[in-house]
Formats: structure tokens, sequence, C-alpha cells
């Protein structure tokens, strides 16, 4: 008899679903993860009152109602309506781009001028079938909104030239022909009041966690603790880099505090000029609608991954793609073993899929236990 149902390996959104589910049928689990938090990259810190989206901007967003239904168990949720800025070299910009921004281009003023301005300079372009990135984008927008808007930001967040990267990045680009700054498209939308932690704190209330515990450091110890495992880290490790090792994109984060009530008048602020090293400035005040004396600004900047650092964005190309497949095929080999999130699954989700994935493989997987 072992000592729990489940050893979780992962206190991010995906194992503190999975737990949460699995305590309600009565199971033991015990989740384990090496940071000494909780929470994943959702965490927030909190300091001078406010709460600090420690690993970047987290929006919670979703058109799922189930999903939605199912986090305002654990938090009540704000008005918060995602509305970045885009600053090019001191000009401001709204995000994503709408008539605010094209009327701030070039003074149009109908949806119908704007869409001439943008249709006349796809047009002499003349980029039949894109070869990369930057022709995709400009076949998709224009040399201007590409220019000043795209172009900078894209090669900053790669690490390379846009020309040097694949055009399957950019398949879409969000033009709308309205005053509307609301960057998402989705019904339900906001940040859960009091910060994050709220969320994975009601999750994993009543389950054991264990925090600085590193699961792959000691794993026959860990296996033997209980009947199934769930890993939610990174595949590739896992299998000990059998196929070679999968490639992200990593964020380094600048945290400052600031003796002023106000340092940007906006949550997120991006930086499409390639002379500003970072990508964007977080003031993380705003997303709540903090009234805090102070403030705290995080700039954020893009870099390539490397081993200690923490992985954030799959590069989703052919190559890591097919190496992802053979990993994937061989977690299909492994008994007792259940391997799910961004990282096992080497998947960018947003939050609202990380939890409908979970939920997802809970239900079918209690159902057949059911019947077992």
């Amino acid at each position: 008899m072992k000592s729990y149902d489940f050893l979780i390996v992962g206190a991010g959104l995906f194992g503190a679903t999975f737990a949460y589910k699995a305590k309600q049928r009565g199971l033991r689990c015990l989740v384990i993860d090496k940071r000494n938090h909780a929470g994943g990259n959702v965490y927030c810190k909190n300091e001078h009152g406010i709460n600090i989206h420690y690993y970047g901007a987290h929006i919670f967003h979703t058109n799922d109602k189930p999903v939605w239904d199912f986090v305002n168990r654990f938090a009540s949720f704000n008005r918060y309506t995602n509305s970045p800025v885009a600053n090019y070299k001191g000009e401001l910009y709204n995000l994503p781009f709408n008539m605010n921004t094209f009327y701030k281009l070039w003074k149009v003023t109908t949806p119908q001028q704007a869409q001439d301005k943008i249709n006349e300079q796809i047009e002499s372009l003349k980029i039949s079938h894109p070869r990369n990135l930057e022709e995709q984008a400009l076949k998709l927008v224009g040399t201007d909104i590409y220019e000043k808007l795209i172009k900078g930001y894209t090669e900053k967040q790669w690490g390379r030239k846009a020309c040097d990267l694949p055009s399957f990045i950019i398949k879409r680009l969000p033009v709308r022909f309205t005053f509307d700054n609301n960057y998402f498209n989705d019904l339900y939308q906001g940040i859960p009041i009091g910060g994050y932690n709220k969320i994975i704190d009601g999750l994993l209330d009543g389950v054991e966690v264990k925090l600085n515990t590193n699961y792959l450091a000691d794993r026959d110890y860990f296996n033997s603790l209980a009947d199934k495992i769930v890993y939610t880290g990174p595949i590739d490790e896992y299998f000990e880099y059998r196929f070679g090792t999968l490639e992200y994109r990593s964020l380094r984060f600048e945290h400052e505090h600031l003796d002023v009530p106000n340092f940007q008048g906006n949550a997120v602020v991006n930086y499409t000029d390639a002379a500003v090293p970072y990508t964007r400035i977080i003031e993380h005040k705003h997303f709540e609608f903090g009234t805090q004396p102070t403030t705290i600004i995080s700039r954020e900047y893009s870099a390539e991954w490397k081993p200690g650092m923490e992985q954030y964005y799959p590069v989703n190309n052919e190559e890591n793609n097919n190496r992802f497949i053979r990993y994937q095929q061989l977690s299909s080999l492994t008994n007792n073993v259940i391997f799910g999130g961004r990282l096992a699954e080497y998947k960018y989700y947003d939050m609202h899929q990380v939890i409908a994935s979970a939920l997802m493989k809970t239900k079918k997987l209690f159902g057949a236990m059911a019947q077992a």
C-alpha cells in the first residue's frame, strides 16, 4: 500500500487543478515543486501592497464558461480589460491595431480610409508567396504598421531578424476597423482580486504540498510514494534528453519600486523600437486599479533559453516539433505517468487552456477508474 494515490510534480495551474479534482474524489495526493512557492508562472509576490505578476503579465480571458465558472469558485474577478499601448521612439499607439492606431498613423477617420491605406501598401509590395516572417507581416498589414509596431518587437522577442524567421509564426495579425482597444475578443476577462495566489491556494486547500523539492533529483524515491505520477515538467528533461533538447525562448525581468503613484498610466506598454533592449514595461498596480502611494514596474527582456533559466515559449519549428513527437510517443509507453501542462506537452497554453486540459484529463481518468 503506497502512501499516495497521486504524486503531482509541479504546483502550477495544471498540477493544482488535478490535485483539486483528485481530492474531491477522496484520493490522496502529494504535490511537489522545485520552486519555493506554488502557482508556477501565475505566482504573485506582494510588495508594498501591490501584487507583482512575478513571471510576467497574466490576464485571464476565455470564452469557456465552465472554466470561467470553475475559477470563480476560488476568487472574484475585477473588470480589467487588456488594452496595451505601444511606444515607438516616444510615439504612443493603441493595440491591437484599430482605428485609434490608424488615426495616429495616417490621420484617417473612417474604416474605409484605413482599409484603403493598408491595401495600397500591401499591393505596392507585390508579395505573393511570403518566404519569411517579415514578408508574411508585410503582406498582412503593409509597411507602416510593420516597421513601427511589429519588426523591432518581434526581433527582440525571438532574438533573430524577422527575415530569418519562418512565416508560419505570424499566420494572422489582429486588425480591427473599430475604436476598440480591448486586446481580446473573449466574453470573460479580468484579474482575480487579490492576485492569482487566491486561485492556487483554493485549488490546493487541504492538499499536502512540499516546495523546494526536485522530483528528478531522486525520482526512484518519489515514484515509490504513489500509485501514479502526474508530471508537468519539461518532457525532454524527464527522458534525460534522449532525443535532444527542446528549444524555448525565456524571459528576464528587472523589478523596480518607484516612489511615484503612477509611472506609465497603463498596465502594459510594449516598446517596439529595436534600440530599446526590453520588450515591455509592466506596471502591476494597474491590473487591480491600485491606489497605493508608490508603484512597482517590471522591465521584460526576451532571451534565448539556457539550462537553469525558465522555459516560457516553445520554439515550435519543424525540428523541435518532430523531436517532441518522439518524446510524446515515448511518454505514451510510460506506465503510471500522466504528462500534462505546457512543459510536458511542449505547447504554449493560455491559463484557461491549461485548466481545461487538466479538467478533461481528470474527468477521463476518474471515469475510467470508476469503471475499473
